[in-house]
Protein backbone atom coordinates (compact mmCIF):
# COMPACT_ATOMS: atom_id res chain seq x y z
CA UNK A 1 0.00 0.00 0.00
CA UNK A 2 2.81 2.51 0.88
CA UNK A 3 4.47 1.79 -2.41
CA UNK A 4 1.38 2.73 -4.62
CA UNK A 5 0.55 5.70 -2.38
CA UNK A 6 3.86 6.68 -3.19
CA UNK A 7 3.36 6.34 -6.86
CA UNK A 8 0.47 8.15 -7.03
CA UNK A 9 2.06 10.84 -5.11
CA UNK A 10 5.22 11.50 -7.80
CA UNK A 11 2.78 11.30 -10.48
CA UNK A 12 0.96 14.50 -8.67
CA UNK A 13 4.40 15.47 -7.85
CA UNK A 14 5.41 15.94 -11.11
CA UNK A 15 2.30 17.40 -13.06
CA UNK A 16 2.46 19.81 -10.33
CA UNK A 17 6.21 20.94 -11.11
CA UNK A 18 5.29 20.91 -14.77
CA UNK A 19 2.12 22.42 -14.71
CA UNK A 20 4.18 25.36 -12.87
CA UNK A 21 7.00 25.53 -14.89
CA UNK A 22 4.64 26.31 -17.72
CA UNK A 23 1.91 28.96 -15.74
CA UNK A 24 4.10 30.21 -13.12
CA UNK A 25 7.93 30.72 -14.28
CA UNK A 26 7.33 32.89 -16.70
CA UNK A 27 5.58 35.96 -15.31
CA UNK A 28 7.51 35.60 -12.05
CA UNK A 29 10.52 37.04 -13.44
CA UNK A 30 8.55 40.49 -13.72
CA UNK A 31 6.66 40.48 -10.38
CA UNK A 32 8.33 42.24 -6.90
CA UNK A 33 9.72 39.81 -4.87
CA UNK A 34 7.17 39.77 -2.33
CA UNK A 35 4.47 38.79 -4.86
CA UNK A 36 7.11 36.49 -7.09
CA UNK A 37 6.97 34.08 -3.68
CA UNK A 38 3.49 34.09 -3.05
CA UNK A 39 3.14 32.87 -6.80
CA UNK A 40 5.90 30.21 -6.62
CA UNK A 41 5.07 29.05 -3.21
CA UNK A 42 1.80 27.67 -4.83
CA UNK A 43 3.55 24.74 -5.65
CA UNK A 44 4.91 24.80 -1.82
CA UNK A 45 1.66 24.48 -0.51
CA UNK A 46 0.05 21.68 -3.16
CA UNK A 47 2.70 19.56 -2.14
CA UNK A 48 2.32 19.85 1.18
CA UNK A 49 -1.45 19.01 1.12
CA UNK A 50 -0.74 15.94 -1.48
CA UNK A 51 1.39 14.32 0.63
CA UNK A 52 -0.88 14.53 3.66
CA UNK A 53 -4.09 13.50 1.35
CA UNK A 54 -2.12 10.74 -0.64
CA UNK A 55 0.66 9.51 2.07
CA UNK A 56 -1.73 9.30 4.95
CA UNK A 57 0.16 11.78 7.23
CA UNK A 58 -1.02 13.65 10.12
CA UNK A 59 0.34 17.31 10.50
CA UNK A 60 1.13 18.51 13.84
CA UNK A 61 2.18 21.84 13.92
CA UNK A 62 3.41 24.54 17.14
CA UNK A 63 4.25 27.17 17.65
CA UNK A 64 3.99 29.76 14.97
CA UNK A 65 1.98 32.31 17.11
CA UNK A 66 6.21 32.56 17.76
CA UNK A 67 7.36 34.06 15.13
CA UNK A 68 8.85 37.22 15.48
CA UNK A 69 7.49 40.02 13.04
CA UNK A 70 10.28 41.06 10.77
CA UNK A 71 13.08 39.06 9.62
CA UNK A 72 15.08 35.59 11.17
CA UNK A 73 17.42 33.22 10.76
CA UNK A 74 15.41 29.92 11.09
CA UNK A 75 17.80 26.91 12.10
CA UNK A 76 15.93 23.68 11.25
CA UNK A 77 17.16 19.51 11.49
CA UNK A 78 17.53 18.24 8.43
CA UNK A 79 15.64 15.05 7.61
CA UNK A 80 14.27 15.32 4.15
CA UNK A 81 12.93 17.24 1.47
CA UNK A 82 9.61 17.73 3.11
CA UNK A 83 11.37 20.62 5.54
CA UNK A 84 12.74 22.30 2.05
CA UNK A 85 9.11 22.37 0.77
CA UNK A 86 7.15 23.42 3.99
CA UNK A 87 9.66 25.91 5.75
CA UNK A 88 9.79 28.21 2.63
CA UNK A 89 6.06 28.96 3.69
CA UNK A 90 6.99 29.74 7.36
CA UNK A 91 7.86 33.34 7.63
CA UNK A 92 8.03 34.39 4.00
CA UNK A 93 9.87 35.55 2.22
CA UNK A 94 12.65 33.01 3.00
CA UNK A 95 16.24 32.63 1.49
CA UNK A 96 17.62 29.43 1.62
CA UNK A 97 20.82 28.23 2.18
CA UNK A 98 21.34 25.29 -0.06
CA UNK A 99 23.97 23.53 -2.45
CA UNK A 100 24.33 25.22 -5.65
CA UNK A 101 23.68 22.01 -8.01
CA UNK A 102 19.99 22.32 -6.80
CA UNK A 103 19.84 25.52 -9.26
CA UNK A 104 20.74 23.28 -12.66
CA UNK A 105 17.61 21.19 -11.99
CA UNK A 106 15.02 21.94 -14.81
CA UNK A 107 12.22 23.86 -13.88
CA UNK A 108 12.64 22.96 -10.13
CA UNK A 109 15.67 24.86 -10.14
CA UNK A 110 14.64 27.78 -12.27
CA UNK A 111 11.92 28.72 -9.84
CA UNK A 112 14.78 28.80 -6.99
CA UNK A 113 16.88 30.77 -8.96
CA UNK A 114 13.77 33.61 -8.81
CA UNK A 115 13.75 33.25 -4.79
CA UNK A 116 17.49 34.59 -4.56
CA UNK A 117 19.16 31.63 -2.38
CA UNK A 118 22.37 31.58 -1.28
CA UNK A 119 23.66 28.56 -3.45
CA UNK A 120 26.72 27.20 -2.05
CA UNK A 121 29.60 25.01 -3.81
CA UNK A 122 30.34 22.64 -1.04
CA UNK A 123 33.54 21.67 -2.59
CA UNK A 124 34.92 25.44 -1.81
CA UNK A 125 34.48 25.47 1.80
CA UNK A 126 36.37 28.41 2.51
CA UNK A 127 34.92 30.06 -0.18
CA UNK A 128 31.31 28.45 0.77
CA UNK A 129 31.55 29.80 4.53
CA UNK A 130 32.44 33.50 3.28
CA UNK A 131 29.58 33.78 0.87
CA UNK A 132 27.09 32.14 3.85
CA UNK A 133 28.12 35.37 5.69
CA UNK A 134 28.36 38.31 3.53
CA UNK A 135 25.05 37.25 1.34
CA UNK A 136 23.07 36.35 4.38
CA UNK A 137 23.85 39.35 6.30
CA UNK A 138 22.62 41.14 2.92
CA UNK A 139 19.85 39.23 2.59
CA UNK A 140 18.31 40.09 6.44
CA UNK A 141 19.32 43.90 6.13
CA UNK A 142 16.80 43.36 3.01
CA UNK A 143 13.86 42.27 4.78
CA UNK A 144 14.24 38.40 3.87
CA UNK A 145 14.27 35.51 6.84
CA UNK A 146 17.56 33.31 6.17
CA UNK A 147 16.82 29.23 6.52
CA UNK A 148 20.14 27.26 7.25
CA UNK A 149 20.11 23.45 7.94
CA UNK A 150 22.94 23.89 10.78
CA UNK A 151 23.70 19.99 10.16
CA UNK A 152 24.94 20.66 6.40
CA UNK A 153 23.11 17.98 4.79
CA UNK A 154 20.22 15.39 5.31
CA UNK A 155 21.12 13.06 8.74
CA UNK A 156 18.37 10.25 8.88
CA UNK A 157 16.33 10.04 12.09
CA UNK A 158 18.15 8.60 15.07
CA UNK A 159 21.54 10.28 13.69
CA UNK A 160 23.11 13.04 14.96
CA UNK A 161 25.88 15.59 13.62
CA UNK A 162 27.80 18.80 14.51
CA UNK A 163 25.76 21.28 14.03
CA UNK A 164 27.47 24.76 12.33
CA UNK A 165 27.41 27.73 13.66
CA UNK A 166 27.17 30.03 10.57
CA UNK A 167 23.88 30.91 11.03
CA UNK A 168 23.90 32.24 14.30
CA UNK A 169 27.25 33.67 13.43
CA UNK A 170 24.52 35.38 11.04
CA UNK A 171 22.06 36.34 12.56
CA UNK A 172 24.08 37.75 15.48
CA UNK A 173 26.32 40.24 12.90
CA UNK A 174 22.52 41.28 11.91
CA UNK A 175 21.06 41.69 14.98
CA UNK A 176 18.59 39.67 14.39
CA UNK A 177 16.67 36.94 16.61
CA UNK A 178 17.28 33.37 15.84
CA UNK A 179 14.02 31.10 15.40
CA UNK A 180 14.65 26.85 15.83
CA UNK A 181 12.62 24.68 14.55
CA UNK A 182 12.48 20.72 15.01
CA UNK A 183 10.47 17.93 13.05
CA UNK A 184 10.34 14.28 12.49
CA UNK A 185 9.83 14.73 8.49
CA UNK A 186 12.35 12.14 8.21
CA UNK A 187 10.19 9.04 9.56
CA UNK A 188 7.35 10.28 6.79
CA UNK A 189 9.46 11.39 4.10
CA UNK A 190 12.64 9.52 4.50
CA UNK A 191 15.76 11.01 2.88
CA UNK A 192 17.60 8.81 1.28
CA UNK A 193 14.56 6.33 0.31
CA UNK A 194 11.37 7.16 -2.26
CA UNK A 195 8.45 5.19 -0.69
CA UNK A 196 7.06 7.32 1.62
CA UNK A 197 5.65 5.95 5.38
CA UNK A 198 1.78 7.47 6.84
CA UNK A 199 1.77 8.22 10.26
CA UNK A 200 2.10 11.51 12.78
CA UNK A 201 4.65 14.42 11.28
CA UNK A 202 5.16 16.79 14.21
CA UNK A 203 6.75 20.00 13.51
CA UNK A 204 7.24 22.65 16.40
CA UNK A 205 8.59 25.96 15.99
CA UNK A 206 10.46 27.54 19.06
CA UNK A 207 10.81 30.90 21.13
CA UNK A 208 13.40 33.46 18.77
CA UNK A 209 16.70 33.60 20.64
CA UNK A 210 18.01 36.91 21.29
CA UNK A 211 21.36 37.87 19.46
CA UNK A 212 22.15 41.09 20.78
CA UNK A 213 25.04 41.35 23.19
CA UNK A 214 25.60 37.36 22.68
CA UNK A 215 28.48 35.19 20.97
CA UNK A 216 27.44 32.84 18.19
CA UNK A 217 28.46 30.17 20.26
CA UNK A 218 25.87 30.95 23.18
CA UNK A 219 23.07 31.14 20.84
CA UNK A 220 24.20 28.16 18.56
CA UNK A 221 24.04 26.14 21.78
CA UNK A 222 20.98 27.39 23.07
CA UNK A 223 19.07 26.25 19.29
CA UNK A 224 20.94 23.22 19.12
CA UNK A 225 19.79 22.06 22.66
CA UNK A 226 16.36 23.17 21.96
CA UNK A 227 16.09 21.38 18.59
CA UNK A 228 17.47 18.05 20.39
CA UNK A 229 15.21 18.70 23.34
CA UNK A 230 12.20 18.78 20.95
CA UNK A 231 13.26 16.16 18.59
CA UNK A 232 14.00 13.58 21.47
CA UNK A 233 10.23 14.17 22.20
CA UNK A 234 8.81 13.92 18.68
CA UNK A 235 10.62 11.44 17.29
CA UNK A 236 9.41 7.98 17.14
CA UNK A 237 13.11 6.88 16.47
CA UNK A 238 15.13 7.01 19.40
CA UNK A 239 17.78 10.04 19.21
CA UNK A 240 21.46 9.54 20.34
CA UNK A 241 23.10 11.22 23.48
CA UNK A 242 24.90 14.32 22.74
CA UNK A 243 27.71 12.51 24.54
CA UNK A 244 27.27 9.30 22.05
CA UNK A 245 29.10 8.75 18.50
CA UNK A 246 27.94 10.87 16.30
CA UNK A 247 28.32 10.18 12.42
CA UNK A 248 30.40 12.13 10.24
CA UNK A 249 29.71 14.54 7.88
CA UNK A 250 29.48 13.60 4.21
CA UNK A 251 31.83 15.87 2.19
Amino acid sequence: MNVIRSLIFYVGYVLAMLVCGVLFLPPAPFLPLASRYRLLNLYNHFIIAWFRLVCGVRYEFHGHERLPDGPCVILSNHQSEWETVYLQLLHPPVCTVLKRELLNIPVFGWGLRLLHPIALDRSKPARAMKQVLTQGKARLEEGLSVLIFPEGTRVSPGQRVRYNKSGAVIACRAGMPVVPVAHNAGERWPGRHWVKKPGRLTLEVGPPIETHGRTAEEVMAEAEAWIEARLAEISEVPRPEAAAERVKRPA
